[in-house]
């Protein structure tokens, strides 16, 4: 019974994997993806090798909290209790992906895990309070800090790195970067031209997501095996290896749901814009998971992608004319004629030669409220479910 039971545990801490690597692949490579630098393949290739080179240097730690501190004893943690939690995470994460929108793996591993604390009274407040705090606070700065990017010095940055977007649509629908199956040998293909800056620029955004990746794999991996390492199921690397593998599998199949959301529903970025959105959201990522906190990587990144969307639709400017100056002009009212008006700034609207409202093509509120939604919406119902699983039903023991 119990190598029984440790085998649907194996399955679950795969399913949680799957749907890890589905959530967060969106998030680190949407905005190369919406800028049209990379395909789904390589960002999933990128994903899977960048998250097993985080799980493996920085991952234990945060297995290693999750596992033994948010529990003030870790033997609440038994083979069934284990297996539920997995299987509630990974329930909750699929209705996310499902619905093509990257949920927050730790705010559900988390929730789950605080559910099983509290339903046996083991749960350490002091260390649920201080992860909560910093879910709370990260994605307000980094929605501000895109959004005033986005409204105030997006233009600039953009003239300055002087990237454009790929010019017609056959150049548009073949990504910058791509995968060549001719011969024996799988090889990259380099898209041509836009000049050596937009190579540079492309490079910088690849990488940076590539840096969110690492960050996601050194605090997401502990989402997936956590559970069966408190109860010294497997040795730890062996469950590393077990949920990085998982991780890639969701990587190349899921995960193309929340790469179109986020690379091409919810705001369509031009390439500055996604290495605003890389770094922001990197260094937020980054600082949370060195002073051990798993980081709501989904949440941060996405927030960051509203914010600048936000700030470049809201964004206002004086028009000058002939009679003397004019009062300002919200974005929405603006279309890009494609035309250099002799403004400092460059021209506010669409990227594309088309004229419509440059609203409609920076900012989706209709995608922004799905996403928000099933954002939190997850995270919710594993919490929820999991306390009601662990208060009203047999699962303690072995």
């Amino acid at each position: 019974m119990s190598e029984l039971l440790l085998g649907v545990g194996v399955l679950g801490a795969i399913f949680v994997g799957y749907n890890v690597g589905g959530s967060t692949t969106g998030p680190a490579f949407g905005p190369a993806i919406g800028a049209d630098v990379i395909g789904k393949g390589v960002a999933a290739a990128l994903m899977s090798g960048c998250f097993f080179l985080g799980a493996l240097t920085v991952g234990p730690e945060v297995v290693t909290m999750l596992s033994r501190d948010l529990l003030r004893d870790p033997s609440a943690f038994t083979l069934r209790s284990s297996v539920a939690v997995l299987l509630v995470i990974g329930a909750a994460l699929f209705l996310g992906n499902y619905a093509g929108v990257p949920a927050s793996t730790s705010m559900t591993a988390v929730g789950a895990i605080a559910a099983l604390g509290y339903a046996t009274g083991e749960l350490d407040w002091s260390a649920l309070r201080e992860i909560v705090v910093a879910w709370l606070v990260a994605p307000v700065v980094g929605f501000w800090v895109a959004g005033v990017v986005g409204r105030y010095w997006y233009p600039r940055l953009a003239a300055w790195l002087a990237l454009e977007e790929q010019g017609d649509d056959r150049d548009r629908a073949r990504p910058m970067v791509s995968v060549v199956s001719a011969g024996l040998v799988p090889r990259l293909r380099i898209g041509s031209a836009d000049g050596r800056r937009h190579r540079i620029g492309a490079a910088a955004v690849v990488g940076v997501g590539c840096l969110m990746a690492y960050a996601s794999g050194t605090s997401n991996v502990a989402n997936a095996v956590a559970p069966l390492y408190a109860i010294g199921a497997l040795e730890l690397d062996a469950l590393v290896l077990l949920g990085s593998g998982a991780v890639a599998l969701g990587a190349f199949t899921i995960a193309r749901r929340t790469l179109e959301t986020l690379g091409d529903d919810l705001t369509r970025l031009p390439l500055p814009a996604a290495i605003v959105v890389a770094v922001i959201s990197s260094v937020l990522v980054v600082a949370l998971s060195a002073v051990g906190i798993p980081a709501s990587f989904v949440v941060i990144a996405t927030t960051c992608i509203i914010g600048l969307g936000w700030g470049r639709a809201t964004r206002t400017t004086t028009l000058s004319a002939a009679a003397g100056e004019e009062p300002p002009v919200s974005v929405g009212a603006l279309v890009d004629d494609g035309e250099d008006d002799g403004e400092s700034a460059p021209p506010i609207g669409n990227d594309g030669p088309n004229d419509v409202p440059a609203t409609a093509a920076l900012f989706d509120p209709a995608t922004t409220a799905r996403v928000l939604v099933v954002q939190n919406l997850v995270p919710v119902v594993a919490t929820v479910g999991a306390f009601v699983l662990f208060r009203f039903a047999p699962v303690g023991g072995v």
